[in-house]
Parts: C-alpha cells; sequence; structure tokens
C-alpha cells in the first residue's frame, strides 16, 4: 500500500510542480530520474536487502511507521502485541480477515489512505492541480512524492518513464526493487486487496490520478504507472495469478490435496 505521509508530501510537490511544469512547456523529453527514499543510503538499502541483513530504519521511517500503523488500528479495532514491521502485517492480515469480501477490505483500505492525509490537501490537489496538462503534472508529482516517502513500507525505488495511452513517454512511474510489503505479508491477496486495489482506486478517486500498479510475484518487484488507467478487473493478470509459493496457506493446501487442478492454487481471496 503505497502511504506518502503528508509532511513528505508537501516538501515534495510545490518544488517539482515548478520544475514539472517548465518542463511541459520546453516539450523536452522526459528522463528517468532516480530518487531513493530517506535513510539509509541508496546503496545500503538495496545491498542490505539484497543479502538478507536485517532492515535498519531511520528514526524519520519509525515515524512513519508508526503513523501509518496507527490509522490501520483505528480501521481494523485490533492491534498485534508484536513491535515494528511484524506487527503491522499482522494487522493487515487481521484487515483481510475482518473483511467480508474482497470488496469489503479494498474499501477499508482506501479509508486509511485516505485518513492519512488533511482533506483539504486532496480536495485542492484533485480539483487545482490533476487537471494541469492533462495529469501529467500531478502524474509527476505523486510519483516522487512515493518514491521519497515509502521505502520504509515497500523498500528501495526509483521513479521511471513508462508509457502514456497516447503512446509518449513520461517520467511517472515508481519501480519498488523488491516490495517488503508483498515479501513479508507472504499472500498475493494481502498485496491485492490491501495494496494495489486500493491504492489504485484512492489516487483516482481522491486525487485524480490514475494508476496502474504491476506486482511481479516472481521477484517481488513492483511498477507503479502513474498516468495510466488499469485494466478492467477481469483482465488484470495480476488477479489471475496462482497463489504464492512461500505462502504457508497455499503450501498447506497443496499438501493437503485441496487445491483443484484447475485453479493452479489460485489464491481464495482475491
Amino acid at each position: 500500500m503505497a502511504a506518502p505521509s503528508p509532511p513528505c508530501l508537501l516538501h515534495v510537490l510545490l518544488p517539482v510542480a515548478a520544475s514539472s511544469s517548465r518542463g511541459l512547456r520546453r516539450r523536452r523529453r522526459p528522463t528517468t530520474s532516480l530518487l531513493r527514499c530517506s535513510s539509509p543510503s541508496a546503496d545500503t538499502a538495496s545491498s542490505s536487502w539484497e543479502g538478507g541483513r536485517e532492515y535498519k530504519p531511520s528514526f524519520a521511517d519509525d515515524f512513519l511507521l508508526a503513523f501509518f500503523r496507527a490509522k490501520m488500528v483505528e480501521e481494523v479495532g485490533w492491534d498485534s502485541e508484536k513491535p515494528g514491521y511484524n506487527g503491522l502485517i499482522e494487522v493487515a492480515n487481521r484487515l483481510m480477515v475482518k473483511g467480508k469480501s474482497a470488496l469489503e477490505t479494498e474499501q477499508s483500505a482506501v479509508r486509511v489512505l485516505r485518513s492519512l492525509f488533511p482533506p483539504l490537501l486532496l480536495v485542492l490537489f484533485k480539483a487545482l492541480l490533476a487537471p494541469i496538462a492533462n495529469g501529467q503534472l500531478a502524474s509527476m508529482m505523486v510519483a516522487r512524492a512515493t518514491a521519497l516517502s515509502c521505502q520504509w513500507l515497500m523498500g528501495p525505488c526509483s521513479v521511471n518513464s513508462v508509457i502514456l495511452s497516447n503512446g509518449k513517454s513520461l517520467s511517472s512511474g515508481v519501480f519498488v526493487e523488491k516490495c517488503k510489503y508483498l515479501e513479508e505479508s507472504k499472500c498475493l491477496g494481502v498485496c491485492i486487496n490491501t495494496c494495489k486495489l486500493p491504492t489504485q482506486t484512492f489516487f483516482k478517486d481522491h486525487m485524480g490520478v490514475d494508476l496502474y500498479m504491476e506486482p511481479n510475484f516472481e521477484d517481488y518487484s513492483c511498477q507503479f504507472n502513474f498516468g495510466v488507467s488499469p485494466p478492467p478487473l477481469d483482465t488484470d493478470k495480476a488477479l489471475k495469478e496462482p497463489c504464492l509459493d512461500i505462502c504457508t496457506n497455499a503450501r498447506r493446501r497443496k499438501e493437503l490435496g485441496t487445491g483443484s487442478s484447475t485453479d493452479g492454487l489460485q489464491c481464495p481471496q482475491v
């Protein structure tokens, strides 16, 4: 669940708006830019992630995690006894259990995302910034805000270029090298219902920005495509994926032989 915090968002939006507006007026080709989140440094975070060493968040990371977790706890009405990120994952799983359907879980997650921002900020962004340059300015702004403020949740990420529906390239993408939220939850359903679908809905409905998220369930990377409309649910390939190999419930069903031969152990929560 991409959750750029209000302070990070406010610090990023104004300078990005100015530079992006100048770029749009000159109609120059968008270039891929690399943005890493706070600390640790990009190289340290990447090597520690790939090497399997313990991730050591900064004070700002701890604050953002606690803030986000508090909002999730308010929505769920329950908190885990585990500290830190492990506790957050347990709350996310409880959010899945609480929802009577995938849609209800998605709506709960959208409410969590909305609660992270002052309501007026969302209203003004959607009304004043989202319409500029057919949404291109807003797409680039939220891409940078997401990359700068979400390493604590997703891991190292960078801004890259995406192809819009008109065939043009725009630096409004965010590539997550290896999503910590997906890897730690070990559940395709948690990824789809508490992150991908609600995040897409949140940005479209409350910020006026199209977003198509493409999680890769083999290497746990994820591509955010801001400014690109997601496909219909019945054609979204992410919703047709089988359970993750690391999913404990999937392994248990496979051992018991309760997964049908036709569904490829399709995740029952999607």
